[in-house]
């Protein structure tokens, strides 16, 4: 795991726990809502992306 994906990681767990917190308000803001929805899913396929693409290493 690379230190880029490590904080992906991170950032798309900290987005999860916002999302979580708006979602159990009483009166939760929908566009709030909306707009860590699409982040979360926009760091979801960042991280994908990193996963699938190949190691470069440097040949010695």
């Amino acid at each position: 795991m690379t230190f880029s994906s490590f904080r992906l990681m991170q950032y798309h767990q900290k987005i999860d726990r916002e999302l979580r917190a708006e979602i159990t308000r009483r009166w939760p803001d929908i566009f709030r809502v909306q707009r860590l929805k699409r982040l979360k899913l926009a760091i979801k396929d960042r991280l994908e992306s990193h996963t699938k693409a190949p190691l470069r290493l440097n040949k010695i």
